[in-house]
């Protein structure tokens, strides 16, 4: 099995992209959805939350209030930081295990929604192929502005923290155009779907854990021996 990449800039149209290889039986692991879980009441994340920034972060009931924690990381990069030191192993240890999981379900590959691949490119050196999500700026901009209900001052800042399409999408195996209509994205994901599944790299993948597998059941084995002898 190997993985794919999918990136792209805020509100350029990753979910639209991921839906459609899920309607294709791909299994898609999606950071934003695992960053949700890894921080809910009672888990390490939510009490290194807590310890940082207070209750003043979380509703009555012990939830996460997302808007109160983007307003203490909106545009300050120490708490940005402090941020993501807490949430990202526990969101990475839940990726691998959601990847090894795949693997042993046979998948002959798996999609990673990653938003921040190449910000934080933690996961980089473990992808095969890279995808990346992009739109018109002024498209970009306005979807921003109506789907997080904020100023065009605030989602210019939010897009702005990222780093530019024009790079990403220099750094991509594919690029998926989502400015036009939901059949024409349609029809780029497709296509790259027939090209990731006309792929052998996975057999290769495989092979190499099939080695290492015999190999280490070898010296179990081996060791077993020797120790009863």
């Amino acid at each position: 099995m190997f993985i794919v990449g999918l990136t792209g800039g805020i509100a350029t149209g990753k979910s639209t992209v991921s839906d459609i290889f899920k309607e294709h039986g791909i299994p898609v692991i999606d950071a934003d959805v695992i960053a949700r879980k890894v921080v809910e009441p009672g888990r390490k994340a939510w009490k290194g939350l807590k310890q940082a920034f207070g209750n003043e972060i979380f509703h009555e009931n012990g939830q996460l209030n997302r808007d109160a924690l983007g307003d203490i990381i909106f545009d300050n990069a120490t708490n940005r930081k402090k941020l993501n030191e807490i949430t990202h192993p526990e969101i990475y240890k839940e990726i691998v295990w959601s990847t090894i999981k795949c693997f042993f379900q046979g998948h002959q590959f798996v999609v990673m929604d990653l938003p921040l691949l190449f910000e934080t490119a933690y996961m980089l050196e473990y992808i095969y192929k890279i995808i990346v999500v992009t739109c018109e700026e002024d498209l970009q901009l306005q979807r921003l502005m109506e789907r997080s209900r904020i100023s065009e001052s605030k989602a210019k800042i939010k897009i702005a923290s990222q780093m530019s399409l024009e790079s990403k999408c220099e750094k991509a195996d594919f690029v998926v155009e989502n400015s036009s209509s939901s059949k024409d994205t349609r029809d780029q994901v497709i296509r790259i779907i027939e090209n990731l599944r006309a792929s052998k790299h996975h057999w290769k993948i495989r092979f190499i854990v099939g080695l290492l597998s015999t190999g280490f059941l070898s010296i179990i084995t081996l060791m077993g021996y020797v120790f009863l002898r």
